[in-house]
């Protein structure tokens, strides 16, 4: 242990000193983007969307759907709740890097492909995991993920397609990754007719900008409206910023009832079956573009008055108001000098 943590650990506690690392884990910035185009053959996209709006249903489709027309696929789950791969896997749960990783070093022992990677009918899938709630930085455990898959030869597996499934509402560091260095050739967002989910898309609408300015690559290929209720705020948001709908996915209760089962709708033959065979030809050919971010009175006009209260009036706060009771003006005790 450093002498600094020794004393914060006198000083404050374990509690305190934990909290330090926390901030010094929260501080850290994520490496400049690396230079130059995307030349792998390998497809890599990143998902990004709203916590529940549907990224592992959608991607545990499509992933099966690609597998099916046979292509190679890799689906990497860099969610901490390691939900991606659920549906994929019936409600199996599947071990993540980072707990796996942990088992292993504890144990002097080297983490293999076969103890975190695991295949259903031609899909190969993984969990990066995170860390329990309170005890570390998510984004610094993706990070960590990724550190032990190119350990493990990431950049050497042959694979058409590797989809990254990312939380879009998170804003540290290492959530925007694919994006920051170049990890990925393109992203897709995830979202439905609602406000929230738009907000997250225009979010990392506005990622890709940025590093894009900073010399990186990665464009956006794409949104996928999910539980589409037809009401039309999605397609309007995509026509805003520039981008297509790969896919609508409609709201409709056999989905629904499918899913919560942890059956798989995207099977070739299926009812379902034309919808997903669409979006992953949409997605392999989908180019990455140059979005048009929305400003917050942009993203509000996509909807209705009664639906986002954009009627509401900024009403300034008093002193008064704040402390509850009339403020009696006191003169000043400054002292004012007189120009010599």
């Amino acid at each position: 242990m450093s002498n600094a943590l020794r004393h914060l650990e006198s000083a404050s506690g374990p509690a305190g000193a934990m909290a330090e690392r926390l901030r010094a884990e929260a501080a850290i910035e994520p490496d400049a983007v690396a230079p130059g185009k995307a030349t792998k053959e390998t497809q890599i996209i990143a998902i990004y969307g709203k916590g529940g709006i549907g990224k592992s249903f959608t991607l545990a489709n499509l992933s099966y759907m690609m597998a099916s027309q046979g292509k190679r696929v890799l689906l990497i789950g860099c969610d901490p709740k390691s939900d991606t791969t659920s549906l994929l896997f019936g409600g199996k749960a599947c071990p993540t890097i980072i707990q796996t990783s942990s088992a292993k070093k504890a144990a002097g022992e080297e983490v293999d492909v076969s103890d975190v990677c695991f295949r259903r009918d031609g899909v190969f899938a993984m969990e990066l995991g995170g860390p329990e709630v309170g005890r570390g930085c998510g984004g610094r455990g993706i990070i960590h993920g990724f550190e032990l898959l190119e350990k493990l030869g990431f950049h050497d597996w042959g694979f058409d397609y590797v989809l990254l499934d990312f939380l879009g509402d998170v804003v540290c560091g290492g959530f925007g990754l694919p994006i920051a260095r170049d990890m990925c050739q393109k992203v897709i967002v995830v979202g439905s007719n609602d406000l929230q989910s738009l907000y997250v898309a225009n979010n990392v609408c506005s990622a890709v900008e940025y590093f894009r300015k900073l010399g990186g690559n990665v464009g956006v290929a794409g949104m996928v409206v999910n539980k589409d209720d037809g009401t039309g705020e999605a397609a309007a948001f995509a026509r805003s910023v520039g981008i297509p709908i790969l896919s609508a996915i409609p709201a409709d209760d056999d989905i629904r009832k499918k899913s919560a089962n942890y059956q798989i709708v995207g099977k070739p033959g299926g009812r379902w079956a034309p919808l997903f065979e669409r979006l992953a030809t949409n997605v392999a050919e989908a180019p990455p573009l140059h979005p048009t971010p929305l400003d917050q009175d942009g993203l509000l006009g996509l909807f209705g008055d009664e639906e986002t209260g954009r009627d509401v009036v900024l009403q300034p706060a008093s002193l008064a108001d704040m402390m509850g009771r009339p403020v009696v003006q006191r003169p000043s005790l400054e002292v004012v000098y007189d120009d010599a």
